[in-house]
């Protein structure tokens, strides 16, 4: 049976709709996403009062989204193991201290790629 265009349309507007809920069941229920969120504000704001090139918002864009996509699916392996496994079990720990480690090496990285594009800008203004 083959799915008409109609059917397709459908069928993505409710993958997209899946997806929009998990973005905004994300802001209301994870502080640090919220705060990566602030974060990528700030720094969008930053990039445009300092007039970054194309190239570097490029490599912003994909470093933010790096930190947004991590602290993402680290918050799906918490939930999934909070649903599997209640009790506390020692593998369980393990688990999300390595999802979490992955959010501290996307932001390590976002940090020192932030501070590589801005500090040479707000060198040339302050100094």
């Amino acid at each position: 049976m083959r799915l008409n265009l109609k059917d397709k349309n459908r069928k993505k507007s409710v993958g997209f709709s899946y997806a929009w809920n998990g973005i905004v069941e994300m802001c209301k229920s994870e502080r640090n996403f919220r705060l990566h969120l602030l974060a990528t504000f700030l720094v969008v704001i930053a990039g445009i009062l300092l007039c970054l090139s194309k190239i570097e918002w490029m490599i912003l864009i994909v470093v933010i989204g790096m930190v947004l996509v991590a602290e993402t699916t680290n918050t799906a392996v918490e939930k999934l193991i909070d649903f599997l496994r209640p009790d506390i079990h020692p593998m369980a720990k393990i688990i999300k201290d390595i999802a979490a480690g992955s959010v501290l090496i996307a932001a390590i990285m976002a940090f020192i790629i932030g501070c590589i594009l801005f500090i040479p800008k707000l060198y040339h203004i302050f100094i």
